[in-house]
């Protein structure tokens, strides 16, 4: 399934008006860790799947990267990225990231942040990324947690009191796709285990360089109302790799 939720005009405006779509990547709670990942974008050729507004195709301009593409199956979110990009250095293609194709040797780096959860087969996904890499190319991602995508309905157990006693975890090996609420609409996104992942990227070539559960960024545990929950359980999965030589 290639859902384009962003496209609907409700669903964008919710979308639009969260503090990681107005602020950018430091209102992100999981930048500061994932920043860390990221190579060393001088002179590089960089992709990157599920771009939105663009916030990271220019972050690796900024960074000293050669060219940028940014790739989205949302129009809505492609015009706001051109909105916010002034560079000549990068340019966007509206496009489900199951469709990519791109020749052998097109990229130094390919980058993906919060995306691929909505697409169903990582190992296609990983498969490409391989293929359009150059040797020694390295692919960093995140997705949700497969803790925080398992039961379906992303929430806590509450009590009659409305607290909140725990995160449920369900259904955890049957990968697949599953009904959210994300900002108060339905979304499908596709559970898959951590297993998958590794493994996904291991059998497409690649060496994997470093995994991390990233906790908040100190800051927004003080600043964000219920952001101090999030250490409770993983939300979200970062994962760097190299195209082996």
């Amino acid at each position: 399934m290639k859902q384009n939720k962003y496209d609907d005009s409700t669903f964008f405006e919710k979308y639009s008006n969260m503090e990681r779509s107005k602020k950018g990547l430091e209102a992100a709670g999981e930048w500061h860790e994932l920043k860390k990942m990221l190579p060393d974008f001088k002179g590089k050729r960089v992709l990157d799947l599920g771009c939105g507004f663009g916030w990271h195709c220019r972050f690796a301009v900024e960074n000293g990267a050669k060219s940028a593409v940014g790739v989205d199956i949302s129009q809505k979110m492609l015009n706001e990225a051109a909105n916010k990009t002034e560079s000549e250095y990068i340019r966007y293609i509206c496009m489900p990231i199951e469709d990519i194709d791109f020749a052998g040797n097109s990229f130094d780096v390919v980058i993906s942040s919060l995306a691929l959860h909505y697409v169903q087969s990582f190992e296609d996904i990983s498969a490409k990324v391989n293929k359009c890499l150059t040797s020694g190319g390295e692919f960093v991602f995140s997705v949700e947690h497969p803790i925080f995508t398992a039961q379906g309905k992303q929430d806590w157990y509450y009590d009659k009191q409305g607290n909140r006693l725990h995160w449920p975890v369900d259904q955890y090996f049957t990968e697949g796709s599953r009904k959210a609420d994300f900002l108060g609409e339905e979304v499908i996104k596709y559970h898959k285990t951590l297993t998958t992942y590794l493994n996904g990227l291991i059998q497409a070539g690649f060496e994997i360089t470093g995994i991390v559960e990233p906790k908040p960024a100190e800051h927004l545990l003080y600043s964000v109302p219920g952001m101090a929950d999030e250490l409770r359980r993983p939300m979200m999965l970062l994962i760097s790799a190299v195209k082996k030589r």
